[in-house]
């Protein structure tokens, strides 16, 4: 049976690899995890001037370089002067040349959003009359290519590593204390370490390259390099590997003096390693809530602690699954898993499910927002592809805890049985009977060899004492004495060969006694039909689990859904908008208070958008372009450069989703910063801003 159990798991580990590395293959580059909500001339506007400064607005905090914002003429050529200002994180502007000549010109970035994610695109707008253009505004591709494929690669195997590090160890501590012996499971959990810190140092070489042009020869950057070590991502990875440093320790007392202590002085050493380990698996899952999804949006400071729980509970159920695994099918059959620690694993294993669906629903409300949310946007659809992978796991996971009860309910492996106890011992007096048999076979052909000696010597003694009486006797008494020495010599060396041939067949045949035992003890564990069902089914939850964190790896490097809701509603509400020609400024910014109903577009005109007086309207439209009243709006503008402001403005409410406000003077021209406040009930409210060019 283990012949041919053997290349089936094989067979069934390269598939679910398989499954694997297509999924992080199709993942294709890194979707953008902050979105551009607006521009300062918008999309295909056309406007009667060239306009000062460029301003693109974000969904998201970013970092900036000075090739982030480029703006090209029809020929292909800069236009502007290569340093961005940002306000506020999430807009930032690029000033323009004096005198730009009529026609089309593009609008080019490439960022890095606070989640740790590069973002890409372009667009156009003419000034005067739109004209051909030589460069292409197709978007950028971002974080993808070699580079971009390697860096997925490379966070795919930081999670299972981190899975298998982290579970590996829990499995031991929690589940079977005496697993900490098993060269297995030791290679398990240290491979596991390896594994997370290769990837750690991949993934900083790739960072500069990654988030940059994309070019493998930048991955051996210096200068990158220390670019990245001062972002908060770089930090995070550096962080990593101290982390990894400790964890090493961990390794090293779990499979060191951990291993060689007795059952009660384990009990007293398993707490302090259980807390240290707690500790250190904390503070690597912290890495990637610090420096990810959780660290920005809503609630960051709930996402991030809801995360590392997440993360721990992943790796808890994942990791143990894998040494349970190796276990089951690789351990030796002296050292079986018992029944008790399977049904450790089983409670451990729930309480991470539990863990998983409280923090993954919070999860999911807060990156989709919506229901809708869920089959309109790629992070949703990816989503309901994890959920329904974590159920057939759940579902496996069931049958795997009705083979562990099954398993209890039988003799505990490990323990024999009465009969098999006799089996055994009638097995043993046999072996050394047969033993004892062969020792006196051999130290029967000694005798005779040494009864040969003795006879011989006492015919050439014979010889001697006859010839002392007669000459010629004595000479032929002495040749019969010497030939019986010789003869008694030759015996002797007999017995030396024999007594060196019965030793190593002696040792020889303890050999093939052993490995007769061993292979004995293998089958009969792997007849176990409990065992076997057991073997089978965790071999499924695994094979489920690999192509789980793959998705999952996948749900990382994807824009999230609330986003690119957001984004679509911009831009649905950019295009439906005529571009101004006599000079009126249109704002559209989106909102999110974070309630129910609590979402939609504010849009600002202000006409004729210069210095004097002018007429300000404000509608409040849902996601679908509907309008809708709220408690409150308050409008703000304010010029940093000058210190002026914020100039508050109290609109009037017109009609349904409508506001207005005439006479709104605006003291001198410049970079405008218009700010709205929008409150959708008693306690839920939040301010969104925009730039505008005004005068």
């Amino acid at each position: 049976m283990t012949q041919t159990i053997a290349p089936r798991f094989r067979t069934l580990v390269l598939l679910l690899l398989g499954a694997a590395c297509a999924l992080l293959a199709g993942a294709g580059p890194a979707s953008a995890h902050a979105a551009l909500t607006g521009s300062d001339p918008q999309q295909g506007a056309v406007v009667d001037r060239a306009p000062a400064q460029v301003s693109l607005t974000f969904s998201e905090s970013v970092s900036v370089d000075d090739d982030s914002l480029r703006v090209l003429d029809p020929k292909g050529k800069r236009v502007d002067d290569g340093s961005p200002s940002g306000t506020g994180g999430t807009t930032y502007s690029v000033k323009l040349h004096a005198g730009l000549p009529d026609g089309t010109y593009t609008v080019t970035y490439q960022v890095v959003s606070a989640d740790s994610h590069p973002v890409a695109g372009a667009y156009t707008f003419s000034v005067g009359a739109p004209s051909d253009t030589s460069v292409s505004a197709s978007a950028q591709e971002a974080g993808g290519g070699f580079v971009g494929a390697l860096y997925g690669f490379g966070r795919y195997v930081s999670y299972a590593g981190f899975a298998v590090l982290v579970g590996g160890a829990a499995f031991v501590l929690a589940c079977w204390p005496r697993g900490s012996g098993v060269r297995v499971v030791q290679r398990v959990v240290v491979s596991g370490w390896l594994a997370l810190t290769a990837a750690t140092l991949m993934l900083l070489l790739l960072r500069g390259s990654y988030t940059g042009s994309g070019k493998a020869g930048d991955i051996v950057d210096l200068n990158l390099l220390g670019e990245v070590l001062q972002t908060k991502t770089g930090a995070a990875l550096v962080s990593r590997l101290l982390l990894l440093a400790a964890a090493a320790l961990f390794v090293a007392v779990l499979f060191g003096a951990y291993d060689k202590r007795e059952d009660e002085e384990k009990r007293d050493l398993t707490f302090g390693l259980a807390v240290g380990g707690a500790v250190v698996a904390a503070g690597l899952a912290a890495t990637w809530a610090m420096s990810e999804h959780a660290s920005v949006g809503l609630q960051a400071g709930l996402a991030m602690p809801a995360d590392i729980v997440h993360l721990i509970a992943v790796a808890t159920w994942f990791g143990g699954l894998t040494a349970l695994l190796v276990a089951l099918y690789r351990g030796p059959a002296d050292t079986p898993v018992p029944a008790v620690a399977v049904r450790r694993f089983s409670r451990v294993a729930f309480g991470s499910v539990v863990a998983l669906v409280v923090t993954g629903t919070y999860q999911s409300w807060r990156q989709l927002g919506s229901w809708s949310a869920f089959t309109d946007t790629r992070y949703g659809q990816l989503l309901l592809l994890k959920i329904g992978l974590v159920a057939v796991l759940v579902g496996i996971a069931y049958l795997s805890r009705r083979w562990t009860a099954q398993l209890a309910g039988a003799a505990a492996p490990g323990v024999v049985r009465p009969r098999e106890q006799g089996e055994k011992h009638d097995k043993g007096q046999q072996g050394q009977k047969g033993e004892k048999a062969e020792k006196e076979r051999v130290g029967a052909s000694s005798g005779r060899g040494n009864e040969k000696a003795k006879a011989s010597g006492k015919a050439a003694a014979s010889g001697k004492a006859a010839g002392g009486s007669k000459g010629s006797g004595g000479a032929k008494g002495a040749g019969t004495g010497a030939k019986a020495g010789a003869k008694g010599s030759g015996a002797g060396k007999g017995s030396g060969a024999a007594n060196g041939s019965g030793s190593q067949r002696a040792a020889q045949l303890a050999r093939q006694r052993a490995a007769v035992d061993a292979a004995r003890q293998k089958r009969q564990r792997d007849a176990d039909p409990n065992r076997f069902g057991l073997r089978r089914s965790v071999l499924a939850e695994a094979g489920v689990a690999v192509v789980l964190l793959a998705v999952t790896t996948v749900l990382t490097q994807t824009e999230p859904g609330r986003t690119e809701q957001e984004a679509k509603a911009t831009g649905a509400s950019s295009a439906t908008t005529p571009a101004p020609s006599t000079g009126a400024v249109t704002l559209d910014m989106p909102f999110d208070t974070g309630s129910q109903n609590g979402k939609g577009v504010v849009r600002v005109e202000l006409d004729p958008a210069r210095v004097g007086a002018n007429d300000l309207h404000l509608y409040v439209e849902r996601q679908d372009g509907t309008a809708f009243d709220i408690p409150e709006v308050k409008v703000a503008l304010t010029q940093e450069a000058k210190d002026i402001g914020p100039l508050p403005v109290a609109p009037d409410h017109i009609t349904t989703g409508h506001w207005s406000a005439s006479g709104v003077q605006i003291p001198i021209g410049g970079d405008w910063e218009v700010s709205v406040t929008v409150r959708t009930s008693d306690i839920d409210q939040v301010t969104v801003s925009k730039n505008a060019q005004i005068g």
